[in-house]
């Protein structure tokens, strides 16, 4: 730069800009060695397992589908959603180890493949809500209304889904390692919260198991919410076995010594294993095919809060009794709820 009184010499400024720049040649499948320029995968990934998985949440997806439209019931929606996101997931995960050169392929795929159990998280909630407004006497949980219950924690699983959903697509395979581990440490959050969640979820479970088992006692039909209970229990097992082996996976550190990460067995057996059963299990005890007629249909939380007003003012007037204590009456059925 010149002018009439000051004279600057020409200086040139270098700056680093960090490159990637391949040393192995990727195969046909795009595939380079862990550890390399441009390497997504910590091993040489299957395309005959991720199909399989593919194949089998297809399938599960289409069962889900019948069975919903068999029983008309559009709440099962959350179940198919969940079973589609598997199916993708496994889908766009076959198709990378075919193109294992493209960081959009693998983006897709890791977004489903962490997300969709929430999914499946969801429809518990929404099930074990039905089935306390179907089959229990007071229709309600420690005070908490089946409506109420179910909402609470749908409530949660959106918030859980939310910061997941914000870790899982920030930690992109070509995301620079400081903001890589800012992400992965966001979703471990969202994760931890979601277990966290599940086991509060649990414990009114157990309280519902435990009331439901003393109106069996005293009831002379079949308990047919027995089947759809254990299906629900081995759901949330499922959920929280691929939960902890992705907490011990992501904390264990991201080099190869870390055998969580450069085998894939242990991705499809805690991983993709639980989650095929975890859907599964809503095949096998479906719960429109547990909880039928019209009072399978649950009424929404504002919904509810209109029917306990009027029966407040009901009771105010005189019209209906008051009940007992809780803990004072014995638990009784209706034959057509056991």
């Amino acid at each position: 730069m010149t002018n009439d009184h000051v004279t600057l010499p020409a200086k040139t400024i270098d700056i680093a800009i960090p490159t990637c720049t391949t040393t192995a040649k990727p195969d046909s499948n795009g595939h380079v060695p862990p550890g390399e320029c441009g390497a997504f995968w910590n091993y040489y990934p299957s395309f005959a397992a991720a199909a399989a998985f593919a194949i089998l949440f297809a399938v599960l997806t289409a069962i889900h589908i019948w069975q919903a439209a068999r029983y008309k019931k559009a709440w099962c929606w959350v179940i198919i959603m969940a079973s589609i996101w598997e199916t993708l997931a496994f889908l766009f995960r076959a198709i990378s180890t075919k193109h294992q050169q493209s960081s959009g392929i693998y983006l897709v795929f890791q977004i489903f493949i962490l997300l969709a159990p929430i999914w499946v998280n969801a429809f518990a909630y929404m099930t074990l809500g039905r089935m306390i407004h179907f089959f229990h006497p007071r229709q309600a949980v420690l005070g908490l209304p089946a409506s109420t219950l179910a909402a609470l924690f749908v409530a949660l699983d959106i918030v859980s889904f939310a910061v997941q959903l914000t870790g899982g697509s920030m930690a992109g395979p070509t995301t620079p390692p400081a903001e890589q581990m800012r992400a992965i440490h966001i979703y471990m959050g969202g994760i931890a919260l979601q277990e966290f969640f599940i086991l509060l979820f649990l414990g009114l479970t157990l309280v519902f198991h435990r009331d439901m088992r003393r109106v069996a006692a005293a009831a002379t039909a079949a308990a047919t919410w027995r089947p759809l209970l254990w299906a629900l229990y081995v759901s949330l097992a499922m959920i929280t076995t691929r939960i902890v082996f992705r907490l011990v996976e992501f904390s264990s550190g991201h080099e190869t010594d870390n055998p969580l990460l450069v085998r894939e067995a242990y991705f499809y057996a805690l991983e993709a294993a639980p989650m095929a059963l975890a859907v599964a299990a809503y095949n096998v005890a479906h719960p429109a095919s547990v909880m039928r007629g019209p009072e399978s249909e649950m009424p929404g939380l504002f919904g509810m809060l209109k029917q306990s007003v009027a029966r407040r003012r009901r009771r105010g007037a005189g019209h209906v009794p008051l009940e007992r204590d809780p803990e004072e009456q014995e638990l009784t059925c209706h034959g057509r709820r056991r």
